[in-house]
């Protein structure tokens, strides 16, 4: 069915009429809620020292990074607990589990690496993690709840 071309210069009209209607309300909530957030809040340039002082957060990212050295690479260990576990291990098990868990490395390439058998390494890793796990629990590390 044809339409008529009054007909859809009305449909226009009306559909513009509406498009400007929700834009002019749209525009009156966005100033009236920039209105109230400058009623509620204070520009951070207005804040006396002590309330800045108050409302700062400080990061830590770096305060508890431990750098170990493993065969010429460099590993980094975040948390204290854990680095201080790793500094109480002989070098040669501190090693094995910095190779394993730090560099991701396999079993086989932690051996050749060390210069030994890849069944020794996972027996080696199982072990020197119990002794990991009774010193951090001796020391009151306590693991998260799953």
């Amino acid at each position: 069915m044809k339409k008529s071309k009054s007909y859809e210069e009305r449909i226009q009209n009306q559909f513009g009429g509406f498009c400007t209607r929700v834009l002019k309300n749209e525009a009156k909530y966005i100033y009236r809620e920039l209105s109230n957030q400058a009623v509620k809040e204070k520009p951070l340039g207005e804040l006396s020292d002590k309330e800045l002082s108050e409302l700062a957060v400080y990061d830590n990212y770096f305060n508890s990074e431990h750098v170990f050295n493993v065969h010429g690479k460099e590993v980094v260990v975040n948390g204290d607990f854990l680095a201080e576990a790793l500094e109480k291990l002989p070098a040669d098990k501190r090693d094995v589990i910095l190779l394993s868990y730090f560099l991701e490395m396999t079993d086989a390439e932690i051996g050749k690496e060390l210069d030994t058998v890849r069944q020794n390494i996972s027996k080696r890793r199982a072990y020197i993690l119990k002794l990991m796990r009774k010193y951090l629990e001796k020391e009151g590390f306590e693991w998260p709840q799953t």
